[in-house]
């Protein structure tokens, strides 16, 4: 200890529950909530449903068509000469890999090096799916296309670009897809959520339709529109003009998903620390333990205590790099050596922690495999 596992019968299950809540739609795993090569390869068996991959950077997608993935989404811009030339040295070999996209800067930088390559480059079209209310941001900063006008110039940098072709559009709605709208003990804040994503839903939907109409009516075919998120399949599977969606914390299921009220997934994932001190009769005090998720800070990010029941942080010290004391109220014993289980509040950061993650199928370890971090790669 400390040690990372992932319960197979759990993810397994959870597999089946995201593919039936997607519907008919093709399904695109966010290889940022998995970062493992062989849980994506797990997935791909899974069903065909599940095709493509959304990476989160250029060197993580060229990584994953190395080792012989395919139909790569990589979901944020890339801007450095390296990266970009990278992919181009993928294309070259036949591999699909799809550049993230929303301003004209993005694709003259992209034709520049595409040509020197004599490559077309792919790209995708990034439409912002935030919403905006009197003092209210409803969203995340993400995209600069938020409207027809816009994307009309997005699409006269295209139209000058020989070497780039447009071949998607997405529009990830995270205030839908990752925002938890049934937070215990915060029954005010929850039915305010609730009411925004009501709205919000509606809203997304006919802009999305909107700018993906734009690019229909000049002319250019589309390989794919993507959208939502664990959070938000069965919104974004009833708009017509979407032909994938994107899952990727729902195998994990990690601490924040516990707070959604149209679905619950399966807690597949978490670690253990190990008891080595006792300072009072109700206080032990584990070694490690302190992974803290991203985004902005507050105890939601904070990990989830999860085995044995009884486990609670405690409000002083929390989860720490070097030792993370508990409070256990629990009817099993505790003795030194022995472990305590957390959940990370995200998916795949907590692969960052750990080289290998213990594959566990009826109680038992059936085998060790390794993380992104465990092939020598950290790509952020």
């Amino acid at each position: 200890m400390p040690f990372a596992f992932v319960d197979l019968d759990l993810f397994d299950a959870n597999g089946i529950a995201l593919k039936r809540r997607a519907g008919i739609k093709k399904v695109r795993i966010a290889s940022k909530s998995i970062r493992c090569t062989f849980l994506l390869k797990r997935i791909f068996e899974m069903d065909e449903q599940y095709q493509g991959i959304m990476a989160f950077t250029a060197p993580e997608a060229v990584f994953l068509s190395q080792q012989g993935f395919d139909d790569l989404l990589i979901a944020y811009p890339v801007w450095h000469e390296t990266h970009l030339s990278a992919v181009c040295e993928e294309l070259k070999k036949g591999k699909k890999l799809v550049l993230m996209t929303d301003q004209p800067a993005h694709i003259k930088r992209i034709q520049g090096i595409a040509a020197q390559h004599n490559v077309e480059a792919l790209v995708c079209l990034d439409v912002d799916m935030s919403s905006e209310y009197p003092g209210i941001y409803f969203g995340v900063y993400r995209s600069s296309v938020n409207n027809v006008e816009k994307a009309t110039k997005y699409l006269k940098a295209i139209k000058k670009s020989s070497n780039v072709r447009l071949v998607g559009v997405m529009g990830y709605e995270a205030q839908i897809a990752g925002l938890g709208d049934n937070a215990p003990g915060k029954q005010v804040m929850n039915g305010v959520i609730k009411r925004l994503k009501k709205r919000s839903i509606v809203e997304l939907a006919n802009r999305r339709a909107a700018i993906v109409r734009l690019i229909q009516d000049k002319g250019i075919e589309l390989d794919f529109v993507n959208g939502g998120g664990t959070g938000s399949l069965e919104t974004t599977r009833e708009e017509e003009l979407v032909t994938e969606v994107t899952v990727g914390s729902g195998f994990y299921s990690p601490g924040l998903f516990d707070n959604y009220t149209q679905f619950h997934h399966a807690p597949a994932a978490a670690y253990a620390i190990e008891v080595v001190r006792r300072p009072r009769k109700d206080i032990y005090t584990c070694s490690g333990g302190g992974y803290v998720a991203s985004g902005a800070v507050g105890k939601d990010k904070a990990p989830v205590p999860y085995l044995p029941k009884g486990v609670e942080l405690t409000a002083n010290e929390g989860a720490g790099e070097v030792q993370t004391p508990i409070v256990y109220k629990g009817s099993e014993k505790l003795k030194l050596g022995d472990p305590v289980f957390l959940r990370h509040s995200k998916a795949g950061e907590l692969c960052e922690r750990f080289n290998t993650l213990l594959l566990v199928s009826r109680g038992e370890i059936v085998e060790r495999v390794p993380t992104y971090r465990g092939q020598g790669k950290c790509f952020l």
